[in-house]
């Protein structure tokens, strides 16, 4: 219970940044302002650098309510996202990887951090070793193919070896993500890993913590789970993210192979 009081007050926050980026930013008032309006709060919580982290991802969902790409069709995004120079990131791509599979309706959607490697060379996401693992989850877990869902990543080119996104490189992608969201409407959202479950929600809160438990994307359940990558790492953890994907199909109505439940 204390947890999901730590992150209505944490989501109240952030939905008060939200506002003054939007709405009093533009009119003069600091962020001082602010954050002296809610210094008592973070006190309490004694999140002063979580926030300032929240604060730069926030700000991306405040900007894209009037960038001009969430007002884009499917075509035309992608042709925006493809000559995208928005960020540094730009500089040492090879391909940029807008995401791949269904485009009409999905039901289902899953979300990365950003492309690796292979993903960089192919402009495809998810095709490298955690790749693998995520469609054999698609497929062989829960009986899916993979052109069956959409598959996309919060970043579209490659951080340099592989790193976080910064702030300001989700910041300048995140609304080709939330506008793909928008026309694509499916009724689930999976995030894999912190970065995309911090993208849609600006919770700080850790994925270990967090994975399991429903959240929401403007109306749209939002799963948060662990990445493939970890589960590379960490093959133990291949069981949380096994029931977390149940509890996704169970949503979603779709029952899982006999052979999936007989190795799960």
């Amino acid at each position: 219970m204390g947890e999901l009081v730590e992150m209505a007050t944490e989501r109240q926050l952030l939905r008060e940044l939200a506002h003054h980026l939007k709405e009093e930013a533009p009119l003069g008032l600091p962020l001082d302002y602010f954050e002296e309006r809610n210094s008592k709060e973070r006190e309490l919580k004694g999140e002063g650098e979580e926030m300032a982290r929240a604060a730069k991802v926030i700000s991306a969902i405040a900007v894209s309510e009037t960038d001009e790409r969430m007002s884009m069709d499917w075509e035309t995004l992608e042709r925006d996202a493809q000559s995208c120079r928005r960020c540094g990131l730009c500089e040492g791509r090879n391909r940029v990887v807008f995401g791949d599979g269904k485009v009409k309706r999905p039901e289902l959607v899953f979300v990365g951090e950003g492309p690796g490697a292979e993903e960089d060379k192919q402009g495809i996401p998810f095709v490298g070793r955690a790749g693998e693992l995520l469609t054999g989850a698609i497929t062989k877990g829960m009986g899916l193919r993979r052109e069956d869902v959409y598959i996309a990543n919060v970043v579209k080119c490659r951080p340099p070896e592989n790193r976080i996104p910064t702030p300001e490189e989700m910041t300048g992608c995140a609304p080709f993500l939330f506008r793909q969201l928008e026309l694509l409407k499916p009724k689930v959202i999976v995030t894999l890993g912190q970065t995309p479950q911090r993208a849609l929600t600006g919770s700080e809160i850790g994925i270990t913590k967090l994975r399991g438990n429903w959240l929401e994307w403007r109306g749209i359940k939002v799963m948060p789970t662990l990445h493939p990558a970890y589960l590379l790492r960490n093959p133990p953890a291949k069981k949380d993210f096994w029931n977390d994907l149940q509890l996704v199909m169970a949503e979603l109505g779709i029952t899982p192979p006999k052979e999936a439940v007989k190795n799960a």
